[in-house]
């Protein structure tokens, strides 16, 4: 009898447990699934293009379907773009381009380093390639995240661009559109030469000495091409040395150049000087 009570227990406490999991996971399949995190929007840059084929090393390469080392070029940003696939590009045309600007997407990922010094994690490396270009075989992401990360640790100032696609501003109205997306100005005054030390005694304020980075302690002196617009201000940096790169253009000003009674344009080049650090 007591067998019996406790096979009936048993029976009764097992029914149990049954009716509770089917019900909890009635309930789980009737909730709503969670929202898909919508992906974030696309990084948009547009410039000249510059093609340096003297510069293309196997490490370049590798990250940019093989072909020579692109730039776009806009203002005091100098863009050098990556690709997953080939994209025919022409010297001195203008482009607008999308994808994901690396040091950017790195900090906002949240790399402990901020992406600073030029010494991103590998893991924020690899994020930044799948964001761009998802789909990838696991052996190409491996090659082009130790390839941005040596991209990126070798030249730390210089933006990284991960192009998804790019294509060339073809008429004016599109030229202006493009620059109306990206914040670029209006149509720009006439372009002048002016030699170094003539342009030095213009300069009304900025840096030109400066504590020489982490990551070229050296320091050493950096001539840097550059463009003044009519208002005196750096408009464009023209050099490719990753010292002009740091400095801080933003802090310059000049006494404007007239000619034939209106400002103009100054292509010249500044000197500036970086300290030793300790």
């Amino acid at each position: 009898m007591l067998k019996t009570r406790a096979r009936t227990t048993t029976r009764n406490t097992c029914g149990f447990c049954f009716l509770v999991f089917t019900l909890a996971g009635l309930a789980g399949c009737s909730s709503e699934p969670p929202a898909k995190q919508a992906a974030a929007p696309a990084d948009k840059i547009h410039g000249k293009a510059e093609i340096h084929l003297n510069e293309t090393t196997a490490l370049d390469a590798a990250l940019n379907a093989g072909g020579p080392s692109v730039y776009l070029v806009d203002g005091l940003n100098r863009y050098r773009l990556f690709f997953n696939k080939a994209f025919q590009v022409e010297a001195g045309k203008q482009y607008m381009a999308e994808g994901v600007y690396a040091q950017k997407a790195i900090d906002a990922i949240g790399d402990p380093d901020q992406g600073k010094n030029g010494y991103p994690l590998q893991s924020s490396c690899d994020r930044v390639v799948r964001m761009a270009w998802p789909g990838l075989a696991f052996d190409v992401t491996d090659s082009d995240t130790t390839s941005l990360r040596a991209k990126v640790k070798r030249y730390p100032a210089r933006p990284v661009f991960l192009v998804t696609q790019i294509q060339p501003v073809t008429s004016a109205a599109d030229s202006a559109k493009q620059k109306k997306e990206t914040g670029a100005g209006e149509e720009e005054a006439p372009v002048v030469p002016v030699p170094a030390d003539k342009q030095r005694a213009l300069l009304i304020e900025g840096p030109t000495v400066l504590t020489a980075p982490l990551w070229e302690r050296g320091g050493g002196t950096a001539r840097c091409k550059v463009v003044i617009d009519e208002e005196g201000k750096i408009a464009e940096l023209n050099s490719g040395s990753q010292l002009c790169e740091t400095v801080p253009w933003s802090q310059f000003r000049y006494k404007p150049t007239v000619k034939s009674g209106h400002p103009v344009r100054v292509n010249t080049e500044i000197e500036v000087r970086f300290d030793p650090r300790k």
